[in-house]
């Protein structure tokens, strides 16, 4: 077989055969790993007919002068039409608002630059197409809190990590309020948050929130029942269960229990909707007028789940890939008559999509209410399982097929395969792009902001096929001008922020594409270090990223400045005695030079506190004191706690997503240590801008 053409096909196909790795040494993917990834992009490449086949099948399609369904362009730019069109052809441009624009094609084929922001449909020639215009920045901090240039500052949560009295064993949207409040009234601008995608209903041992059924929808287990539906309604739906013993079991351990938890709030939740479904309830025309926005969007992802359930339950695989044909296309008549048969279990996912949808909206009005000039920022996964909602509902456009991840780099040297899959570059332009940004407006539609897991992906993904280690795979490019248009008009939409987690390798020229949109990227305090272990001076940190103490993938400032990560890999033998020797050297020498940096700032180390204490104190004053237009700080930091969310590179060995944070949400910002790291951290962000304006 031909590795020229075979090489041929892949970069035609999107795929780099050749690429640069973390250590910046140059790499070669190999023939028979680029079969593979070929194959689950839909082109097959075993042997010499196959990839002849696919290359003509894609010669085929790039020479189609079909007009696609969307086209992207910048505001006040032209847009060129020479494939579709021929010069001075006219046109009409129908606006959002109602009105016409009558216009023509220039001399060379290029539609004028006077479209407005918004999707405009454009009539051309007896064919039409939507023009998706896009501002040139996204809603911006300056824009947001309406200072120039903006020092503002947030928390970070992890919205399981809260607790309440009465929550059932994890935090929901109502211990969100009750935060939310406190950090609003202390000055903070944010409170970003982990993600609350959809999970599988059937099957509650799955749990890590960076690997949802579908990112269009939440989980309805953070819904707060009691502030829709009211106190009256919960506590009669607990007693018809019989489940306070239950709860109140589960509001006890010190660690979540997902499966049992999960088990007894899907319970609470299906009883309540019974109550609901049976009266004449007050808000019964709202959830109907929720269920009537949805959409098909809704209606399928409902249906999946009741058919998941079913599937399960007759001890058959959940994964749709396994199902049976006639289960395997939402669109199937098949499919009809399951939601005709099962009506009131579809009707009972809507309701509880409509649940977590209020509960969370209320979240955010709260949020903003209490003087937050940005809210909420939500957490945008970068894929979705494979066998999910939303693959199957949208097969055309998403790779269910191949796996996401990473190749080995700074972040984790064995590289990393997270288990989900991500969008098909060419089912997304086929599709006008729908999928994309039918997910950008339902993460944004109760946010202030979007955090971007993976940002880097909007550009290209390292994607591996089924069953293959990590290093078995190739980076997919996708369509970044487009999405980054897509993006940005979705963000001035909503008007709000956008934070791009740029972490790991990034592609040249992404993090400039990113800074012109005002893409704000991401600076973590432990990475933040030259040669020599020399953390970065204040003043040399960018104006163009937000800046943290951590992140859920690391450890906390007290977990790592006592090698609490180093110990965790050690006790699970992720790393042999050598290596383990090695690292805790290095991290003598990286104490030593955060402790130097830190010391630069005559304020600290006064007193005779606790060293960590200290350190921590320390780290917060001087990531305020920072240009970063805005400075999130992890619960984790602001209360001292040593152990981290989640451990990389594990599942069940560490307890990853189950920690519960010291006492409950609404007095959590009364702890000491977090009073006096908000003060320190506001008074630092007041200097900061007094100082850069």
């Amino acid at each position: 077989m031909s590795d020229a053409q075979l090489e041929i096909l892949a970069s035609r196909a999107g795929l780099a055969v050749d690429w640069i790795d973390a250590n910046g040494q140059p790499q070669k993917v190999r023939p028979e790993v680029l079969r593979k990834v070929l194959a689950g992009l839909g082109h097959p490449a075993d042997d010499d007919a196959a990839i002849e086949a696919s290359l003509l099948q894609l010669q085929l399609a790039q020479q189609d002068k079909h007009l696609p369904p969307l086209l992207t362009a910048d505001v006040d730019k032209g847009l060129d039409l020479a494939r579709y069109f021929a010069p001075e052809t006219p046109c009409e441009v129908h606006l959002e608002d109602g009105s016409v624009l009558n216009l023509r094609l220039d001399n060379e084929a290029v539609l004028p630059g006077v479209v407005p922001v918004g999707y405009q449909t454009v009539h051309i020639d007896g064919q039409h197409f939507t023009l998706a215009v896009a501002p040139t920045r996204c809603h911006s901090v300056d824009a947001a809190t309406d200072t120039r240039p903006a020092r503002a500052w947030g928390l970070g949560v992890q919205l399981y990590s809260l607790q309440r009295p009465a929550d059932g064993g994890f935090g929901d949207t109502q211990a969100l309020e009750e935060l939310a409040r406190a950090a609003g009234e202390r000055g903070a601008d944010a409170l970003a948050i982990s993600p609350l995608h959809a999970m599988f209903s059937s099957d509650p041992s799955r749990y890590s929130p960076y690997s949802p059924s579908s990112r269009l929808f939440l989980n309805s287990l953070y819904a707060a029942p009691g502030v829709i539906l009211g106190e009256r309604a919960l506590r009669l739906a607990i007693d018809s269960t019989g489940l306070a013993e239950e709860l109140h079991e589960l509001e006890q351990l010190s660690l979540i229990d997902w499966p049992r938890a999960a088990r007894a709030k899907y319970r609470l939740l299906r009883a309540l909707y019974e109550g609901f479904r049976l009266g004449d309830h007050p808000l019964g025309e709202d959830f109907a007028s929720f269920r009537r926005a949805g959409g098909e969007a809704l209606e399928n992802h409902c249906r999946f789940e009741a058919l998941q359930t079913r599937c399960i339950a007759r001890g058959e695989s959940g994964d749709w890939r396994q199902w049976p044909e006639q289960w395997r296309q939402p669109d199937s008549p098949a499919l009809a008559r399951f939601a005709e048969e099962h009506a009131e279990d579809i009707e009972f996912h809507a309701f509880s999509q409509w649940l977590i949808a209020r509960s969370l909206e209320r979240a955010q009005n709260a949020a903003r209410g209490s003087g937050m000039a940005i809210g909420l920022i939500a957490d945008l996964a970068v894929g979705a399982d494979g066998g999910g909602s939303q693959a199957w509902s949208r097969q055309d456009e998403l790779l269910a097929e191949l796996t996401v991840g990473a190749p080995p780099d700074i972040l984790n040297r064995a590289g990393q395969s997270w288990g989900i899959s991500a969008f098909a570059p060419e089912g997304l332009k086929r599709h006008g792009f729908r999928a994309f940004i039918e997910m950008l407006q339902a993460n944004f539609a109760y946010a202030g902001g979007l955090r971007i897991d993976h940002v880097m992906g909007l550009q290209r993904l390292w994607v591996i096929p089924l069953g293959s280690p990590s290093s078995d795979g190739a980076y997919l490019y996708y369509p970044v001008d487009d999405l980054l248009r897509l993006l940005t008009l979705e963000s001035a939409r909503h008007q709000a922020i956008v934070l791009g987690e740029d972490l790991g390798t990034v592609p040249d020229g992404l993090r400039e594409k990113l800074i012109a949109r005002s893409i704000l990227g991401m600076r973590v305090l432990l990475f933040e270090q030259e040669y020599g272990h020399r953390f970065k001076p204040i003043l040399d940190w960018p104006d163009n990223a937000l800046a943290t103490t951590t992140t859920h993938d690391l450890p906390t400032l007290n977990g790592w400045w006592h090698a609490r990560d180093i110990d965790w890999n050690i006790r699970l033998g992720l790393i042999d005695t050598p290596t383990a020797e090695h690292w805790r050297q290095t991290r003598h020498h990286e104490r030593d030079g955060l402790h130097r940096a830190l010391s630069n700032d005559p304020q600290n180390f006064r007193d005779e506190a606790h060293e960590t204490d200290q350190v921590v104190d320390a780290s917060v004053r001087f990531l305020g004191h920072t240009r970063a237009p805005l400075v999130l700080l992890p619960l984790e930091d602001a209360l001292g706690v040593e152990e981290q969310p989640n451990l990389p590179g594990t599942i069940d060995t560490h307890p990853n997503w189950r920690r519960r944070l010291p006492g409950y949400s609404s007095e959590l910002l009364d702890d000491v240590d977090a009073a006096r790291r908000l003060e320190l951290l506001a008074c630092a962000r007041l200097q900061a801008a007094e100082r850069d304006r």
